[in-house]
């Protein structure tokens, strides 16, 4: 089933309940009165058919990480059911339900890899208390004592051979007593979670093509609009005409909407033809016109001062630094970074009869249906939005301004005659459209002492801020999303005198989260400084951080399972050198040691073991694609990722010029996950930052030369 067939109507008297329910962490309960859904409910989250399929309504978007068959693996464990009777669909746009319980009441979206960590209290308890009602119900009919009935695979089993599947009695344990604390299964009697018995929910539907997606949706009488976009960001329509995209096979109409002017047409070609023949007048007034060149000059300008942006402060610096025998200091620059999902940015919208409804792969839609009812001068409640799978995101659809959603509400406005219309981006409009992964500098220097210890550490980061202007800016700190990984960072629990901080540039290109945000340039410089600083002592860089990270038990646990399990320092071939980086981010430690070569200058990564350490591992196969699949992305932003710009103009606008990672550049890769009882924490981002410091520091190894600028390919 898909989202628009499973809306969730309570009452008022059964939304309190459900509210309640949920912000104590428990959500299971009796269906609503009224409701028409033939399934038995069991609060919002869990609904089970006479057919005996057991459906976890996710709040989070699937987007290819996996998150909606861990979530049914979570609901599945705890409620022993048969995995092949699972199945997961997303749920309705209601934040008032479904929000995300890190991000706080009313706040519905992924993100920052927090699906199977915010909800996995939530569904454990809603999934233990429906298979509590089960049972129940089960000893009610049979006249049996509940402690004497048996649950495994979704069947109910009692001695005197009384069988039911969880269909025959979801009906009438749906109206039993719900449990205010359910009793859960400890880590340790799991017989799901941690195996590979879990697979794909939707494997089959994208194996066979049958996966909707929004670029593949459209509602009856839909057409489609493509936006003539500004070249340079903070630009601005002057005028524009439309004469000859009118005579254009197909068009309809072309309407100015605050991104730009849109053709809308029959279809995808007929509407990018009529765009080809729009011809635009920009005002560029107040458009950001400097090259990637000048940008890079202001912010190592801004880079040699201290910031006023604290990030850490620890001991005496200065007195650090005139006790060090030896400093080693870098300036460290990272371009801007495009997401480049295989799906460009759409949605669908229509508006009619006062109300608006949206298809679309909504990461966040709490902000979605806020933006779409502003647009369209109605109230929240009159947006529905049927959240669809969507084809990669890596953080793009989380934005701040809903600019694909927005663009298809707008047009839907200006059109004006009811009809949905699907806005789609091209490749170009998307990779020439910002929200970029930030440009960044670093300045750091390292004092050490006699031994080769460091005693000093001092750093400044220039980026641009992602947070500036939201209602998400922390007062007075550092933006978390240019800090995170040198913030807090357990290397300066060895370091006594450090201090860093941070600079925000004002640049008028638009910025947002990348997979891992932060991560990925800060991984870099620590991992990265710290591998010279264990060169310039004359230690192994695994030894030199064990040193360094002794109070710090995870990190230690994920690098020494890698080493152990890559067989370092064991002799590689001739002209091959091993890499090593450890990082933490979204709770998760991540350890990579890649096996490295040069080839023509440009570094070849044959091998790589990770060492991953997520907390209680909900599906083991599923961490190893996200360990690969993160590490894959994060290799290739390396070795060629870049957005630059020319007189404010981008100059990439496909991967003709912005190359991705191809099969023949992917190392084979090895996961293990550390055994961990902890909550679960992030996957699907942690496994990108080390890769580039892993290799960074082979090449280390193999030259003797660091890398202070990425990607690894200049030219």
């Amino acid at each position: 089933m898909t989202a628009q067939d499973t809306t969730f109507t309570p009452s008022r008297r059964g939304f309190i309940l459900t509210a309640v329910a949920v912000g104590a962490g428990f959500a299971v309960g009796c269906a609503p009165s009224g409701t028409k859904d033939p399934r038995a409910l069991f609060g919002p989250f869990i609904r089970i058919g006479a057919d005996n399929l057991v459906t976890v309504v996710a709040k989070h978007i699937e987007f290819g990480q996996g998150t909606h068959t861990g979530l049914a693996a979570i609901v599945a464990e705890e409620l022993d059911a048969d995995w092949s009777m699972m199945r997961a669909e997303s749920a309705p746009a209601d934040p008032a339900v479904y929000f995300n319980t890190f991000f706080g009441p009313g706040s519905m979206g992924t993100g920052g890899s927090t699906a199977i960590a915010n909800s996995w209290e939530q569904l454990r308890k809603a999934a233990a208390g429906a298979r509590m009602m089960l049972v129940s119900a089960a000893a009610k009919e049979w006249g049996v004592p509940e402690g004497e009935i048996t649950l495994k695979s979704g069947v109910l089993s009692h001695a005197s051979g009384k069988q039911a599947r969880f269909g025959e009695l979801a009906g009438a344990a749906a109206k039993m007593p719900a449990p205010t604390e359910p009793k859960l299964k400890s880590p340790e009697d799991f017989t799901l979670l941690g195996t590979d018995a879990i697979t794909r929910l939707e494997t089959h539907e994208k194996v066979t093509g049958a996966q909707a997606f929004t670029i593949d949706t459209k509602p009856e009488g839909a057409r489609t609009a493509l936006i003539a976009r500004a070249p340079k960001f903070g630009a601005t329509v002057k005028s524009f005409n439309a004469d000859a995209a009118m005579k254009s096979p197909g068009v309809v109409k072309v309407v100015q909407v605050d991104s730009g002017v849109a053709v809308v047409a029959t279809d995808f070609w007929s509407a990018k033809k009529g765009r080809d023949l729009l011809n635009v007048e920009w005002d560029f007034a107040k458009a950001e016109t400097r090259s990637s060149d000048e940008l890079f000059t202001l912010f190592r300008s801004l880079a040699v001062t201290k910031g006023p942006q604290a990030v850490h402060a620890s001991g005496d610096v200065e007195a650090g630094f005139r006790n060090a025998k030896r400093v080693i200091e870098h300036v460290f620059e990272f371009p801007y970074l495009a997401h480049a999902t295989m799906e460009p940015m759409n949605a669908v919208a229509q508006i009619a009869g006062g109300k608006v409804q949206i298809w679309t792969g909504s990461q966040f839609p709490s902000i979605d249906l806020a933006t779409a009812a502003k647009i369209a001068g109605v109230k929240p409640g009159a947006v529905k939005i049927n959240t669809l799978q969507a084809g990669g995101s890596f953080g793009r659809r989380a934005n701040f301004q809903a600019d694909f959603v927005a663009d298809a509400v707008a047009v839907a406005k200006a059109i004006g005659d009811g009809k949905p219309v699907l806005v789609q981006w091209t490749r170009e409009d998307d990779m020439a459209g910002g929200k970029y992964r930030p440009m960044v500098v670093h300045k750091v220097a390292a004092g050490l002492d006699g031994k080769g210890d460091i005693v000093a550490w001092r750093h400044v980061i220039v980026s641009q801020t992602i947070l500036a202007g939201t209602p998400f800016a922390p007062p007075n700190e550092a933006d978390p999303g240019v800090v995170e990984g040198t913030h807090k960072s357990p290397y300066f629990k060895a370091i006594p005198n450090a201090d860093v901080t941070c600079h925000y540039a004002e640049v008028g290109v638009p910025v947002l989260w990348w997979r891992s945000v932060g991560h990925t340039h800060n991984a870099f410089v620590m991992e990265h400084m710290i591998d010279q600083c264990a060169r310039a002592a004359g230690a192994d860089p695994v030894a030199y951080r064990r040193k360094m990270l002794k109070d710090a038990p995870r990190h230690l646990g994920a690098l020494n399972l890698a080493v152990e399990k890559s067989g370092y320092p064991r002799k590689l071939p001739r002209g091959h050198a091993y890499g090593v980086a450890v990082h933490e981010s979204f709770g998760s430690v991540v350890a990579q040691i890649a096996d490295v070569s040069l080839a023509g200058g440009m570094p070849k990564t044959h091998k790589v073991t990770v060492a991953f350490d997520c907390g209680v591992a909900i599906s083991s196969d599923m961490i190893r694609a996200q360990a690969e699949g993160g590490l894959g992305y994060g290799l290739g932003a390396a070795l060629y990722g870049k957005v630059t710009l020319k007189d404010g103009v981008v100059e990439q606008t496909n991967f003709d010029t912005h190359p991705v990672l191809r099969i023949t550049d992917m190392p084979q890769v090895e996961t293990y996950i550390v055994k961990s009882a902890n909550p679960p924490s992030g996957v699907g981002e942690p496994g990108t930052p080390p890769i580039a410091p892993a290799v960074a520091n082979a090449v280390l190894a193999l030259t003797g030369k660091p890398t202070t600028k990425l990607p690894f390919k200049q030219a």
